[in-house]
């Protein structure tokens, strides 16, 4: 019989993951290279493994992302997105822990678009008088 596999989509800035939770030894592999691999900033790491953590259930899923977009804070928000939502599709009785954690919320928070006249999103050329 096929191994049970629980998908979720996560999303924050300009980045997006796809994640998939298969039944394993809690191994997070993104996109294709390992965990430390890829971000290498340990507070990232911590910032993926929250809704695992807070769900105790840490070891017991392999972990595989397919993110793009955006840098590693964006990116690790989205991973955290993703695993939260997947996790909800594993046991719907997390969601009480998730939601009160603010882990299932997306983060509405985005680069703002830049206008004309202006060299970036607000920043104006210097004023002069004269």
């Amino acid at each position: 019989m096929a191994q049970a596999q629980y998908r979720g989509t996560g999303r924050r800035k300009n980045s997006t993951a796809r994640v998939i939770l298969v039944p394993g030894t809690g191994n997070i592999t993104i996109n294709k290279k390992s965990i430390e691999e890829y971000i290498p900033f340990a507070y990232l790491h911590e910032v993926i493994k929250q809704p695992l953590n807070l769900t105790e259930t840490l070891g017991s899923y392999d972990v595989l992302v397919n993110v793009n977009g955006g840098g590693f804070t964006g990116q690790s928000g989205a991973i955290r997105h993703g695993i939260a939502r997947a996790l909800l599709t594993v046991d719907p009785d997390f969601r009480g822990v998730l939601k009160a954690a603010g882990l299932l919320t997306r983060d509405p928070r985005m680069k703002e678009r830049k206008k004309p006249g202006l060299k970036k999103a607000r920043k104006a050329s210097q004023f002069s008088k004269r």
